[in-house]
């Protein structure tokens, strides 16, 4: 019961963060966003997921992947969340199709390409951003690379297919990393 307790208060807590970081509010590098920096981090990176109304596409996904355990291990992981909106892009089925157990392994491979080793949060990406002359390359846990650089106020990601994704929401803690919300499903190199 003590631990149903915490893991409740956990994920009150996460949703208290990712509510107050709305998915409409962009957020600078130099400018991560206030709430989440005012919040100690509650649980892991899926406890804040779990708590988000905004992420419930991506919480299933993880499940269906097989994915909580590692998420939820010791890290530190950065995370890109795609945002149930964000999935809504894809087309029509995609979420159903890989989500049965067939499509496991292609799932997985587009949700690691979401993860990246390391906590980096939204002022560190800047610096990256502006060390490597306005881009900088982040190595994904699938293997493949996403190209972050500013676009106006906001980060801007760019998968291997050329497809782009703003960050919406930056520096959502976890005690096992950092969330990035973004707005759009990037997608790892072809298999």
């Amino acid at each position: 019961m003590k631990r149903s307790l915490l893991v409740t208060v956990s994920a009150m807590s996460a949703l208290l963060v990712l509510g107050a970081c709305s998915p409409q509010a962009s957020t600078t590098a130099e400018e991560p966003a206030p709430a989440a920096e005012a919040v100690a981090p509650a649980g892991t990176i899926v406890d804040a997921a779990i708590a988000s109304p905004d992420h419930t596409t991506l919480v299933a996904a993880v499940q269906a992947a097989g994915l909580v355990d590692t998420l939820s291990g010791a890290g530190p992981f950065t995370v890109f969340a795609p945002t149930n909106a964000a999935f809504g892009k894809l087309p029509a089925g995609t979420v159903e199709s890989l989500t049965q157990p067939a499509n496991r392994d292609a799932l997985t491979r587009i949700l690691t390409y979401h993860v990246v080793s390391g906590r980096v949060t939204a002022a560190e990406l800047g610096a990256l951003i502006d060390a490597g002359g306005g881009r900088a390359t982040l190595t994904t846990v699938q293997g493949g690379t996403l190209t972050a650089a500013r676009q106006g106020q906001s980060i801007q990601l760019t998968d291997a297919a050329g497809g782009t994704s703003l960050v919406t929401a930056a520096d959502v803690e976890g005690s096992n990393g950092v969330i990035h919300v973004i707005d759009t499903v990037v997608m790892p190199p072809a298999a």
